[in-house]
């Protein structure tokens, strides 16, 4: 089996189908034509459509959606789902009903492989996030086993974090930082003085 990717690498291009919500249609997407716009990715990956937690995650990443979109991000939630069983879940389940980013199809797990989420025992993705920069890079990832929900309001805060440090490449956020909060400057000048420099 290939390795799968690493924090830091570039992400070769793939291509997956999808369901796009916003036009209750099927479609595709490739990584080269995100780039192409100078867009942020987000990889949203699940274990399986019409299963319990899978809902309360699409839901809760919903509610985050327009703020992820504004941020410049493409949202693509992905399973080993077709895409029939994509559209078929969302006309189903109320707590999709909110739900306008793509839905991606890995039926062969080739994705979910590349990324190192794919459950051989199973033939399902482990719950994965992972952010990928305008210049095709992975800079953020987190892996849950299929028993623990992701929080997106602390996917929204480390986009918000990995957006102003692209513009700031001198600075580095500490923990909980937020939009306006006090940034760091890494220089000799703090060293063993952190306490100092975040008042």
């Amino acid at each position: 089996m290939a390795e799968c990717l690493s924090i830091g690498q570039i992400v070769p291009n793939f291509e997956m189908e999808v369901y796009d919500p916003n036009k209750s249609d099927f479609g595709k997407i490739n990584l080269e034509e995100i780039r192409a716009r100078r867009s942020w990715t987000i990889l949203f990956f699940y274990p399986a459509d019409f299963t319990f937690v899978c809902p309360t995650e699409l839901d809760n990443l919903a509610d985050k959606q327009k703020q992820l979109k504004d941020l410049g991000c493409e949202v693509i939630a992905v399973s080993t789902d077709t895409k029939f069983s994509h559209m078929a879940w969302h006309q189903s389940e109320k707590l999709l009903s909110k739900v306008k980013y793509l839905m991606g199809a890995d039926p062969t797990g080739k994705v979910s492989r590349m990324f190192g989420v794919y459950d051989e025992n199973t033939g399902l993705a482990l719950r994965g996030t992972f952010i990928i920069n305008p210049d095709g890079k992975i800079i953020a990832s987190e892996v849950n086993f299929y028993n623990v929900g992701r929080n997106a309001d602390e996917l929204l805060r480390k986009m918000q974090a990995n957006i102003y440090l692209s513009g700031h490449p001198d600075e580095v956020c500490p923990a909980n930082w937020h939009e306006g909060a006090k940034t760091l400057k890494p220089s000799a000048k703090i060293v063993g003085k952190v306490y100092e420099a975040m008042r």
